[in-house]
C-alpha cells in the first residue's frame, strides 16, 4: 500500500470554510447569491472528495500534515476507504440539503437565515475534517468544532424550548468529550506514544490490560454523538431545531461523526485482534443491543413525528457499532455500509417531516389521516425510506441488516440474531402505521370549532423545492439497495 502526499484532503475541509465570508457578505439583502455560495461550495467539496476515489480504490492512502506540535502530536489528514465513504455521503447530502433548506427556510419565512447557512458551512467543514483525520488528536479538534458550530443551529428558533434543547446539547457533548473522550485519548498516547490511525490497529501489538479495556468504554460513551444509551438524551432534545438541521446534522453529520469515530477506534486504534482478546467485541455488542431494542420501544410510544424519528435514529445508529464489534467479515461490512444506508433513508424521513410541517403544519402522527392523498410525493418517499429502515428488499437497509445478521450467525451469537429480528419487528410497528394512516385511514370529520383548521387542511399543497430533494434521496436509497457496489467495495477496502 502506497501513501500519496496531497493537499486535496485539506482543500476538501477548507472549501465550505472559504464560503463562510461570502455567505456573510451577501447576507439577508441578497439571499439568492448567499444560497448560490452554499450550493457552489457543496459542489466543489463533493468534487474534491470524489476525485480521490480512484486512488483509494487502488489500495493507497492520501496524507497531508498541517502542523506538527510535538512527537506523536500533530494535525494531520489521511484519506482511506472508511474516511472516503463518510466524506462522500456527507458532502453529497450537503448539496441536497442546501436545496431543501432554501425551500424550507423561505416558505417558513425563518429568521437569521444567514447565520443558519454560515453555521451549516462550518459544520460540514468539521464533518469532513473528522472523516479525513489521521489521528485521534485531529479528530478530537474537528469533533469539538462540529459541536460548537451546531449549537446555534439547534437553538435557531430562539424559543425557550429551543434554547433549553441547545443548552442540553452543548452540556452533554462538551462534558463527555472533555472528560471521558479526552481521558481515552491520553491513555492511548501514553501506551503507544502516538494516536495515529493504522490499518490493522495502532494497539494491535499492545499487551491486553484492564486499562485498555476501560479506555475503550471511555471512547464508546465519550463519543456521545453516537447516541449509545445512557448518553443519548441530547438527541431527542435537539429535535427542536429546524428540520434541515435535524435532517443533515442528526441523520448524517453529527450522529454519523459519533459512530464513525467509534469505528475508527475499533478498526484503527484497537484493531480486531485486540478487541477479540479483551472480549471487548461481544461486551459492546450486548450494550448496543440494549440501545437498539429500547430505542425502538420508546419510538413506538411517540406521537410527535420528529420525536419518533429521533428515537429511531438512536436505535439505528447502534446497528453500525454492532456490526463492527461482532468482528466477523460479514458483520463488519454490514456495519460500515449501514452508515450510508441509514444516512440516505433517515434524511429522507426527516425531509418528509419538514415537508409535512411546511405544507400542512402537521407535527403529530395522529394528525396524518388521509394526508397521503394531498401530499402523495412526500408520503410515498416516506414509505420507501421506512422500508429501508425496516430492512425490506430492495431498499438499502436490507443489505446492511442482512450482512449483520449473517455476521451474528458467523459469530455464533444467537441472542444478537434475536435482537436483530425483534428490532426489525419493532421498526415495522412504528413506521408502517404512519403510511397506513396517511393513505388508508379516513380523515377525521371536523366539528364547527375546527372549521378553520379543516379549511386549511383542504388547501394543502406540496412545495416543489422541498419535495424534489426528498424524492431524490428516496430514489437513491433504492438505487444503493439494488446496486450497493460502491459502498461494499469501500467496506472491503477498510477490512483488507
Amino acid at each position: 500500500m502506497q501513501t500519496i502526499l496531497s493537499i486535496k484532503p485539506m482543500l476538501a475541509v477548507l472549501t465550505s470554510l472559504l464560503a463562510v465570508p461570502l455567505i456573510l457578505a451577501t447576507g439577508e439583502d441578497r439571499p439568492n447569491l448567499r444560497e448560490f455560495w452554499s450550493v457552489l461550495a457543496g459542489v466543489v467539496k463533493f468534487s474534491i472528495v470524489i476525485s480521490m476515489a480512484p486512488v483509494i480504490f487502488s489500495g493507497h492512502t492520501i496524507e497531508y500534515t498541517l502542523i506538527s506540535f510535538y512527537e506523536g502530536i500533530d494535525i494531520k489528514f489521511r484519506v482511506d476507504a472508511l474516511g472516503l465513504l463518510f466524506a462522500t455521503i456527507s458532502s453529497f447530502l450537503w448539496i441536497v440539503t442546501t436545496f431543501y433548506s432554501i425551500g424550507y427556510m423561505r416558505s417558513g419565512k425563518e429568521h437569521s437565515q444567514t447565520r443558519f447557512y454560515t453555521c451549516f458551512a462550518i459544520s460540514l467543514s468539521a464533518t469532513v475534517g473528522v472523516a479525513f483525520s489521521a489521528n485521534l488528536i485531529t479528530l478530537f479538534i474537528f469533533y469539538e468544532i462540529l459541536s460548537l458550530a451546531t449549537v446555534p443551529l439547534v437553538g435557531h428558533k430562539e424559543t425557550p424550548e429551543a434554547i433549553e434543547g441547545a443548552r442540553k446539547y452543548f452540556l452533554y457533548l462538551f462534558s463527555l468529550s472533555k472528560t471521558l473522550l479526552l481521558s481515552g485519548i491520553i491513555i492511548v498516547y501514553i501506551v503507544a506514544g502516538t494516536t495515529d490511525f493504522q490499518s490493522h490497529g495502532l494497539l494491535r501489538h499492545a499487551q491486553g490490560s484492564s486499562l485498555l479495556f476501560v479506555a475503550f468504554f471511555l471512547f464508546l460513551f465519550g463519543f456521545a454523538k453516537a447516541g449509545v444509551m445512557p448518553v443519548h438524551n441530547w438527541l431527542p432534545s435537539a429535535m427542536v431545531a429546524p428540520t434541515p438541521v435535524s435532517a443533515l446534522l442528526h441523520a448524517v453529520a453529527v450522529v454519523k461523526v459519533g459512530v464513525f469515530s467509534i469505528l475508527r477506534v475499533v478498526f484503527h486504534i484497537y484493531g480486531i485482534d485486540l478487541m477479540a482478546s479483551l472480549n471487548l467485541g461481544i461486551t459492546t455488542a450486548y450494550i448496543v443491543s440494549f440501545t437498539i431494542l429500547v430505542g425502538s420501544i420508546i419510538a413506538l410510544s411517540k406521537d410527535n413525528l420528529k420525536a419518533r424519528l429521533a428515537y429511531s435514529t438512536i436505535s439505528q445508529l447502534s446497528y453500525v457499532i454492532l456490526g463492527a464489534v461482532l468482528l466477523t467479515q460479514y458483520s463488519m461490512a454490514g456495519g460500515i455500509v449501514h452508515i450510508a444506508n441509514h444516512a440516505f433513508s433517515k434524511i429522507t424521513l426527516f425531509f418528509c417531516a419538514g415537508s409535512l410541517y411546511t405544507a400542512a403544519h402537521k407535527t403529530e402522527i395522529s394528525q396524518l389521516s388521509n394526508i397521503g392523498k394531498k401530499m402523495p410525493w412526500t408520503m410515498a418517499a416516506f414509505f420507501i425510506a421506512s422500508l429501508s429502515m425496516i430492512g425490506v428488499p430492495p431498499a438499502a437497509g436490507f443489505i446492511s441488516k442482512w450482512f449483520i445478521a449473517l455476521g451474528s450467525i458467523e459469530a455464533k451469537e444467537l441472542p444478537i440474531l434475536m435482537v436483530l429480528l425483534g428490532s426489525t419487528i419493532l421498526n415495522a410497528a412504528y413506521f408502517l402505521p404512519i403510511t397506513y394512516k396517511a393513505f388508508f385511514e379516513k380523515e377525521r370529520v371536523s366539528s364547527h370549532s375546527d372549521h378553520d383548521l379543516q379549511d386549511h387542511h383542504e388547501e394543502i399543497k406540496e412545495n416543489p423545492m422541498v419535495v424534489v430533494p426528498l424524492v431524490l434521496t428516496a430514489i437513491i436509497s433504492l438505487i444503493i439497495g439494488i446496486f450497493p457496489v460502491y459502498f461494499l467495495d469501500l467496506a472491503q477496502e477498510v477490512l483488507r
